[in-house]
């Protein structure tokens, strides 16, 4: 008989997170709904009138900040809700009437940046001046004049504005598809008995010792993608060509360019990083191999590249076991952080149970609005214990940002937002081998660590080689049809994982499944991260008090400065190589000791 999947309705409410720290019910949401989209116009009777004086800019200014919190709140609730279960219709209009409210925000208060870039450097200088309260602003004006030249008209601003809700419909499209529309065939488990497969299992079944399994549970779930690869690669030719359009219409050099700007990073970080990767390739190629030798099979392909290459050391961790370690690991952080790292365990930040229609993969909404909120599909492994402390490291990253920083200034930024998720996980890893004395243990978590390691910074660099190769055929105007993207990238596996790996052309439609593409020049910034984060991590551990109280400049700074400005206070220089090349430094390191300990 085939297992089930719980119904969301089944879960224990001590075991789901507690939106009602957001809004109590849902009637309340709507009442804040109802009472957000009136004050949406009231920002009309700033129109043409943000010059007049400094007292009507600031007024505005608190007025917008005042609308953007309540809106983020709306979309909070309505977002958490919908992603415990996308199956429920109520909540798939909840969350596109908290969307189309946020859009319509937006289309309102188009005309603000414009107004504000055509008040005189000088006058607007005097209005800043003139009231200590536009200290809160600095950070905004200073974003915002630097994109001068990226800023349209009035009447421009207004339509882009409008055309955002449309620009979102591949990812929207994307996101229905993938969790609430597509099932996989099931297969026979290691226990004889037929399993579903889900996104939320599908790791566990790849790292299942059965290889029959791994590769049924492979082949189940490309069968399914390969039924819709014209669909879904339309659909993401259709993404490519809102941000073509978007960067053309904002003057900038390409996609790539826009999205950087936001955070202000070079386009030679990104550059940067994939030269550096493929410098480290032979390294990934040694890891491979002796993975191949290891499992100890003629041909290594796609579906052995999770199994664990020290059997007998699989480590069952629970939930509970979890969060224990994690507190214990993370001790050289010190009493504020892990406070509030319990904080988050004991009052239910975290939904860590699988049901169906239940959101893939895992993530930490931070926002500024309440506490953090974590997703996940804790499975008792170890796996799920690195994700758990890397989506806490999220947690604690918005915590105290928003507990340190005014509104204003709490959301930081893409680019830094996976270091202190990543800087748990590394503090996690050291704490594990430092604790066991047995060999083979230790060669499995070096193991763990390097396959983290490598879906963190090989793997997430060829999402980002592809998706920059991606993006510029949509640049040139040329077509990008499934079988287009199945060979662009099938041939960057090929070159990623090296002569070792057997070229399955199931791995061919590995793009099409995955969710961070629909947000472009996402994924480098893992790379990036994991690279800060190693650095963080060693300065934490070796120089003690000093080096925790550098990291919490960062972790407390939000968005108050640039990302590479936030992690020179930290100690790391992102607009060197260095911190990439010490990232390669320490897989090889590592993978030295793996070879020694696997004899």
């Amino acid at each position: 008989m085939a297992d089930t999947i719980a119904k969301r309705s089944e879960i224990p409410r001590e075991k789901r997170w507690a939106v009602e720290d957001l809004y109590p019910g849902d009637a309340a949401w709507e009442e804040d709904y109802r009472r957000v989209a009136g004050l949406i116009e009231e920002g009309k009777k700033y129109q043409g009138h943000l010059g007049d004086s400094a007292a009507v800019l600031k007024e505005y200014l608190d007025y917008a900040d005042g609308l953007d919190r309540q809106t983020e709140k709306i979309y909070l609730y309505a977002h958490l809700n919908m992603d415990v279960d996308t199956t429920d219709v109520t909540y798939q209009t909840m969350r596109m009437k908290a969307q189309m409210l946020a859009v319509q925000a937006e289309e309102e208060n188009a005309f603000a940046q414009p107004e504000i870039m055509a008040i005189p450097e000088e006058t607007l200088a005097a209005y800043r001046a003139s009231d200590p309260g536009f200290s809160v602003y600095d950070r905004y004006f200073e974003v915002l004049l630097r994109r001068r030249a990226h800023t349209r008209s009035r009447e421009v601003e207004e339509l882009l504005a409008g055309a955002s809700e449309m620009a979102s419909a591949p990812g929207d499209t994307f996101t229905m598809l993938n969790n609430a529309d597509l099932t996989f065939p099931k297969i026979i488990g290691e226990d004889g008995k037929e399993t579903e497969v889900t996104h939320g299992r599908y790791v566990g079944l790849m790292e299942s010792r059965d290889r029959n399994v791994r590769k049924a549970a492979f082949e189940s779930m490309y069968s399914v993608y390969g039924q819709f690869a014209n669909t879904i690669a339309a659909n993401f030719s259709a993404n490519l060509k809102q941000a073509v359009f978007f960067a053309k219409a904002r003057g900038y050099s390409s996609t790539r360019a826009m999205y950087l700007a936001s955070g202000n990073i070079p386009e030679e970080v990104y550059d940067n990083l994939i030269e550096a990767v493929h410098e480290a390739l032979p390294d990934m190629y040694r890891y491979v191999a002796l993975r191949k030798k290891l499992l100890g099979v003629e041909k290594l392909h796609m579906y052995d590249v999770y199994a664990p290459i020290i059997p007998e050391c699989c480590v069952k961790v629970s939930f509970e076991e979890a969060k224990e370690t994690i507190l214990n690991a993370l001790k050289p952080m010190g009493e504020e952080y892990l406070s509030a790292l319990r904080e988050g365990f004991e009052n239910r930040w975290i939904d860590a149970c699988e049901n169906a229609g239940k959101r893939s993969g895992a993530y930490c909404s931070g926002g500024t609005v309440g506490h953090p909120y974590v997703l996940m599909t804790y499975q008792d492994n170890m796996d799920s214990m690195f994700t758990l402390a890397h989506e806490m490291g999220h947690a604690m990253h918005s915590y105290f940002s928003n507990k340190t920083q005014p509104h204003q200034t709490a959301s930081y930024l893409i680019f830094v937002a996976e270091v202190a998720s990543t800087c748990n996980e590394i503090l996690l890893t050291y704490y594990l081998l430092d604790h066991t004395k047995d060999r083979a243990q230790k060669a499995y978590l070096i193991n763990h660590f390097l396959d983290s390691f490598k879906g963190t910074w090989f793997r997430q660099t060829m999402f980002a080689e592809f998706e920059m190769l991606a993006h510029r055929r949509a640049e040139a105007g040329e077509a990008l049809t499934a079988q287009e993207l199945n060979r662009m990238y099938g041939e960057l596996n090929q070159k990623y994982f090296g002569p070792d790996m057997a070229a399955d052309p199931q791995i061919r439609l590995e793009w099409a499944r995955i969710p961070h593409f629909y947000t472009p020049f996402y994924v480098y910034q893992y790379a990036t991260g994991i690279s800060a984060a190693a650095a963080l991590a060693e300065r934490i551990l070796t120089l003690g008090e000093e080096g925790v109280k550098d990291y919490m400049k960062f972790l407390t700074g939000g968005g108050s400065a640039d990302p590479i400005d936030l992690l020179k206070l930290a100690g790391v220089d992102m607009g060197k190589k260095e911190p990439v090349k010490a990232a390669a430094k320490l897989f090889a390191d590592l993978l030295d000791q793996l070879i020694e300990l696997a004899g």
